[in-house]
């Protein structure tokens, strides 16, 4: 009997189980061949959703599938990792006052670990700014903008009332204006039912250090879509940084190159009042990949047209955590789920080859298109060198995202919510949901060895 091969894979994101889903189709049977994945969530998060459901447009629930109910023979592991070890192969998982530590051994092994929001060093504004990453970040978002109606509403201050109906978004890529134009949506769905409330008092403001939003995006669309994001009253500063946020005021300044001319002149400095600040500006590798003895740039793992890891042969990166380069562009390759999802096939491909003595497949960056929601039933969307916007866009979009949803009843349920928003208000209750508090690492227990 042939020596029996195990897998890991940490990460339960679209990466870590596309690559889980493909070994299995490929290992039906094979007792020799071992398949585990690490997830610190016992669920797959559909994050090109989540905008929707800090919207309400989508229930909480409706955008998250049991791990265990994807997998057939894989075994599961939720916890979080803490060290990752390449030269004796192990990992070792987070021990709590509930359970204990584990140190798993593998022969191959799978880094598809994500990413996290990149502050870029701003402390002070990772800490009063609401980020749009997780299922609670979207959760806690919708409960702030309620809050905002519920407190503005009463507000005899007419400034007060202005600075609590305002609201800075951070970024203009796709999740900036996803979730701008849903949260003006959400707004003003809302407003009949707060009579004080003016539809003039309400402002939704998009910052873009670029010259442009959607980077990346055909011009013609991305203007397509500044135009009616302007026409839905979401005002767009491109070309506009932010320099700090106190809790109540956000103070921006021109990013645009300096000229001959505009060298003599100071920057322009302006300030807007604000209580809710949303970044969206960005994500880096997650911190035990920054940190791990492997070879990176900007964070993320250098891998080889194979998507192995440099020194590490038996280790691949996929996903958020790796660093590849697009020829086209020669810069890293944008963090989105289709390219996770193609990334995490050649994996399970490869490591089907390298099993089977079969030769490898090369990692070629194939992009399929991009798509992104403007506002109540406007959508862009450019795929195989077609360009479309407006009211059939929109429709494609639900039809693609909702074809990608692992499991039909989830995607019954959210065809429902969609259909449901059509003819009813969307819900205004605050659910008060309160903030993560940090996991209290018990104490360093027993390692216990993973038992095949």
């Amino acid at each position: 009997m042939s020596e029996t091969k195990r897998i890991l894979v940490l990460g339960g994101g679209f990466a870590g189980v596309e690559c889980v889903r493909k070994l299995e189709s490929y290992f039906p049977n094979e007792n020799d061949v071992q398949i585990s994945l690490v997830s610190e969530d016992n669920f797959f998060l559909f994050t090109p959703m989540l905008p929707q459901v800090a919207s309400g447009t989508i229930e909480t629930r409706h955008i998250v599938i049991p791990v265990r109910t994807l997998l057939k023979r894989t075994k599961f592991y939720e916890a979080e990792v803490k060290n990752i070890d390449p030269y004796g192969k192990t990992i070792t998982l987070s021990g709590t006052k509930e359970k204990r530590g584990i140190t798993l051994h593998y022969d191959y092994l799978v880094l598809a670990l994500g990413s996290q929001t990149n502050f870029f060093g701003m402390d002070k504004i990772e800490k009063l700014a609401y980020s749009m990453k997780t299922l609670n970040d979207a959760v806690v978002i919708r409960n702030r903008v309620i809050d905002m109606l519920e407190q503005a509403d009463n507000e005899t201050n007419p400034i007060l009332k202005k600075s609590l109906l305002t609201f800075v978004i951070v970024g203009g890529g796709f999740a900036g204006i996803e979730t701008a134009g849903e949260l003006m949506d959400l707004l003003h769905d809302a407003r009949k039912y707060y009579p004080n409330t003016e539809k003039t008092d309400i402002r939704v403001i998009v910052l873009e250090a670029l010259p442009a939003i959607l980077p990346g995006f055909n011009e013609k669309l991305a203007k397509f879509a500044l135009e009616k994001l302007h026409e839905r009253g979401i005002e767009v500063k491109v070309s506009t940084k932010l320099s700090s946020f106190s809790g109540d005021e956000v103070i921006i300044e021109d990013a645009r190159p300096p000229t001959e001319d505009s060298a003599k002149e100071p920057s322009t400095v302006n300030a807007i009042q604000t209580r809710t600040l949303i970044w969206t500006a960005g994500v880096t590798p997650v911190d035990i990949i920054k940190k791990s003895v492997f070879k990176t740039n900007r964070g993320g793992i250098v891998v080889d047209e194979f998507l192995q890891a440099s020194d590490f042969p038996e280790v691949f990166a996929i996903g958020d955590c790796c660093y590849i380069i697009d020829p086209k562009t020669n810069r890293n390759l944008p963090p989105t789920a289709q390219n996770a999802e193609s990334e995490a096939k050649i994996v399970a491909k490869n490591l089907r080859a390298i099993i089977t003595n079969k030769d490898k497949e090369k990692f070629v960056y194939s992009p399929r298109g991009q798509m992104a929601v403007i506002g109540k039933r406007s959508a862009i969307a450019s795929m195989f060198g077609i360009h479309l916007h407006g009211l059939f866009a929109w429709m494609i979009w639900r039809v693609i995202y909702l074809s990608k949803i692992p499991r039909l009843d989830k995607k019954v349920r959210i065809f429902l919510d969609w259909a449901i928003d059509m003819f009813f208000d969307r819900d205004i209750a605050r659910l008060k949901v309160m903030r993560e508090k940090p996991v209290e690492e018990f104490k360093e227990l027993d390692e216990v060895d993973d038992v095949w």
